[in-house]
């Protein structure tokens, strides 16, 4: 007797429950995912389920089944589990290699993961076949598997003095054990903190991971290093600025340079005295992305032990209008020097994050400088001598969803960019950064102004930047000592419309590929020794 059998392909209708379905919501559950080729399943799985003979009990279609369609079996005669979900890896993989192949691996496994999610309630344990890319495979199912919420069941639960997280329902593992998918769920766990995080959570979340410390400096401090233009935003709100700072020291000389993290910590940002509008200001929360961003890097570096020094840098505080707030024609001195006059108060992320780079390029010198923000109507990741930035309205409607907008004045750190982006298919769109643009920014009242108008947003939010960085002036002929890359995108707190493997936020993706820039670096930097 065959097993019984739910199909579901991405454009099909949900299937109605099946008794066996029903069931699923009520007990404790073992999963099965195997994903197969389509054109030439195998029998042998580590499953112990013959995947290939269930694969045929469905007539085959003219059409190759395509990524991430499933077809999910209950009570198979071989193997443990309630449950067996066989997904596609789609036409033609066994001849795909690299990149490629790897995001069809994630796309069929976070595809299968949403399946069996759906399907179950209880607490599941889920075996995935993550032979083909065991860490694809991981970082798929961990971000698939991802849903932010603070509802208890039942309401009543609900206990304020609860110190420990809510047990994870879904728990997964592979068939075979492997470094690399334990280097997977490092990076999906890391993606998905950035999405929650701060200066408490970060504390707890960094408890015991080697060669780390940790400083919360407050407002006393940052006055008495000058960032004005930092505690200019934080003016109109009672909420104290912090402004941390995580150093991880993973290199064997552990002074070497460093490579350093900026990022934006606006934690909630009404637009100040240039107020916004009411609609969707709930979700201004988000508005600390980029900090986030940087802190989960953090932590995955240090726990994946990649032999670099890491300086994270993030200035936290709100943006409110309150009765000290900084009013639009407020000239303020930054950490610098230079003059700077606000021109909107809802264009506060350049003020924060000069002040921050400033500092992390004098006082740390690091190698490189990456900048990852949320700036008013655009977003950013800076890595010294790359300016790179992605716009939710400018930048989107240039390059849609698929690519992030990059400014560069480095080839060699632009090519290591791209390359991290093609590894994780979170790709790079190289843009113009053009001194032209400056006047756009110019003031007749102070050095600079902290927005340059409607045109070219981008590009004048990334030569703003570009003011306060020490180190980027190269002599004739040679590469200039620090390397910075700017980085934009759009976050959101809640997922918006995602791929087939996981609905990732903006800060998601990139937090991904900045990772994988590490790993690259450091892979370039072994490479240069044997050499």
């Amino acid at each position: 007797m065959l097993p019984r059998l739910s199909i579901k392909s991405a454009r099909s209708a949900l299937p109605r429950l099946s008794q066996s379905q029903k069931l699923l919501s009520n007990m404790s559950t073992k999963a099965f995912i195997v994903p197969i080729d389509p054109a030439a399943p195998s029998s042998q799985s580590p499953s112990g389920v013959d995947a290939a003979k269930l694969w045929s009990t469905v007539p085959k279609s003219q059409k190759t089944p395509k990524v991430g369609s499933t077809r999910t079996f209950y009570d198979t005669p071989a193997g443990d589990a309630n449950v067996t979900t066989l997904v596609s890896l789609g036409e033609g993989f066994e001849g795909k290699a690299g990149p490629g192949k790897r995001e069809l691996v994630r796309k069929a496994i976070g595809s299968a993961v949403k399946d069996v999610k759906a399907l179950v309630d209880g607490e599941t344990s889920v075996a995935i076949d993550a032979s083909s890319d065991p860490h694809a495979a991981a970082v798929a199912a961990y971000l698939a598997n991802y849903k932010f919420t603070l509802k208890t069941d039942p309401p009543s639960a609900f206990n304020p003095n609860l110190k420990d997280a809510l047990p994870e329902k879904i728990k997964f593992e592979p068939f075979e054990a492997s470094k690399e998918w334990d280097a997977g769920v490092i990076a999906a766990k890391a993606q998905n903190l950035a999405r929650t995080a701060f200066c408490e959570r970060v504390q707890s979340e960094f408890k015991g991971v080697e060669n780390v410390e940790i400083f919360v400096r407050d407002e006393a401090w940052a006055a008495e290093k000058g960032m004005r233009t930092f505690l200019s935003v934080t003016a109109g709100t009672s909420e104290p600025a912090k402004f941390l700072e995580i150093h991880y020291k993973g290199a064997a000389d552990k002074s070497a340079q460093p490579l350093a993290l900026v990022g934006k910590g606006i934690t909630f940002d009404s637009g100040g005295i240039s107020l916004k509008p009411g609609a969707g200001m709930k979700l201004m929360r988000g508005d600390m992305g980029g900090a986030a961003t940087v802190v989960s890097s953090a932590l995955a570096i240090a726990q994946l032990k990649i032999p670099i020094n890491y300086v994270a840098v993030t200035p936290l505080c709100e943006n409110m209008p309150g009765p000290s707030a900084t009013k639009p024609g407020d000239i303020i001195y930054a950490m610098n020097g230079k003059t700077v006059e606000v021109d909107n108060t809802d264009a506060e992320g350049r003020l924060v994050l000069s002040d921050a780079i400033y500092y992390t390029s004098t006082v740390y010198k690091p190698h490189t400088l990456i900048d990852l923000a949320t700036l008013t109507g655009f977003v950013h990741i800076i890595v010294w001598l790359i300016i790179a930035y992605k716009s939710p309205r400018a930048m989107v409607i240039a390059l849609g969803e698929i690519y992030s907008g990059v400014f560069s004045t480095s080839d060699t750190l632009w090519e290591e960019l791209h390359a991290a982006g093609e590894v994780e298919h979170d790709r790079f769109w190289r843009m113009p950064l053009e001194d032209e643009y400056g006047p756009q920014i110019y003031s007749s009242n102070a050095d600079l102004q902290n927005t340059g108008g409607r045109e070219a947003g981008s590009c004048t939010a990334a030569l703003f930047l570009k003011a306060f960085v020490e180190g980027i002036e190269a002599e004739e002929g040679k590469e200039a000592p620090l390397r910075v890359t700017h980085q934009g995108y759009q976050a959101d707190t809640v997922p918006r419309k995602g791929n087939d493997r996981t609905p990732r936020t903006g800060l998601g993706r990139v937090r991904e590929a900045a990772l994988q820039l590490q790993v690259v670096m450091v892979e370039m930097f072994e490479l240069g020794k044997a050499n």
